[in-house]
Order: C-alpha cells, then structure tokens, then sequence
C-alpha cells in the first residue's frame, strides 16, 4: 500500500494504516510540531482495560512502551496497572498532582466504520474517552492518537470484546513504536535547547 496516498493529511489530523511502511516514523513527524518545547512533563495516559480484547489496545501499547525505557514521556497505564472507566479520574488528579505544566497524550481504542479498521488517528485536541460506550467520562490529554480496532454501531462492548487479539497487540505495538519516535525527537530538542542556551 502506498503511504503517500493512504495518509490523509490534515493540519490536526492525521490518519494511517497500521500495516503502512515506516508508520511510527511518518506519524511521528507529523505530530512533534503539536508538542510545547516548554512544557515540564510529557505524559503519556493509555486508556482501556485489560477485561475487553478490543479496549486492550491502550494498557498494551503502554506495556510495549515502557519496556522502551522512554527518556522524555511518563506512562501511566499498563496491562498491570490500567488507567480505565473506574479510576480515570482519580488517576488524572494523581497526573496534574505530581507532574508541573503536564501536556498530556491520550491513546486508546475506538470503533468506526469497517473501512477504517487498523487504522492509527492522531488529533491535535484532547480525546474524550467512552463515548462508543455511552459512559460520561473526562476528557483527556492534549492530543491523542487512537486505533480502531473494530467496527461500530451496534452492540459496540460485545464488538470490542470479540475483538482479535492478534490485531490489537500488532496495532499497539505500532502505537508504542510512534510514541518511541516522539521520544527520541524530544530528546534530541531538548539537547538542541539546552546548547543554545548555553550560547
């Protein structure tokens, strides 16, 4: 598949298949323009629970991510210790608690059409958590990127729980592979910085 013609480009939002060649590195460049040079903490929050295939995704890609030992971003939710409906909240007050100035990623499952499904979608803006499901639930991060794992409207939480295991790890691992990317970036601006500063 051609990544050129398959990434549609937007200015806040961008938008690829997992399976597409050099998606972590592609996505990644689109999406370090969002991020402040200036900000204290970077946080990565992956959302979903470990009790649903389909909304595994988040708590996933946060394993695969901090087994990356990540130089830039702070993680909260893993497959150990997921970041879900229950204590969503609780976990945000404990982010802005012990994190200065956070800007905040939100990654997490969706559902779309069928044409849509493994796709990787990264916005500029924060992501609002639970809505396949109906539940009222905060909003989330400063951008966010999200994977549709599965197709919507109709019985969507028996549509994420028979969702494929094998394409949700295969699209988390993506989803940490971008985020790999972005932390690499940040380092290498921050050193940029850090010399110029001492200019």
């Amino acid at each position: 598949m051609n990544l050129k013609t398959s990434l549609r480009i937007q200015s806040n939002h961008f938008r690829a298949n997992y399976q597409e060649p050099d998606i972590a590195k592609t996505l990644s460049n689109q999406i370090m323009p969002w991020f402040p040079l200036k900000a204290v903490d970077y946080i990565a929050v992956f959302i979903g629970t470990d009790r649903s295939t389909g909304d595994a995704l988040g708590p996933l890609a946060g394993m695969y991510f901090e087994e990356m030992h990540p130089r830039n971003l702070h993680v909260y939710g893993t497959i150990h210790e997921p970041v879900h409906a229950v204590n969503l909240k609780e976990s945000l007050l404990s982010i802005y608690k012990n994190h200065e100035k956070p800007y905040l990623i939100a990654i997490d499952a969706c559902l779309g059409k069928s044409s849509s499904v493994g796709s990787i979608i990264a916005e500029n803006k924060p992501l609002k958590p639970g809505l396949a499901l109906n539940k009222q639930l905060p909003q989330v991060g400063n951008m966010n990127i999200t994977g549709v794992v599965n197709v919507s409207g109709f019985m969507e939480q028996t549509v994420l729980q028979n969702t494929r295991l094998s394409l949700v790890m295969d699209m988390a691992l993506e989803v940490a592979g971008i985020l790999k990317q972005v932390d690499r970036q940040l380092t290498y601006s921050r050193h940029i910085n850090t010399v110029k500063n001492m200019i």
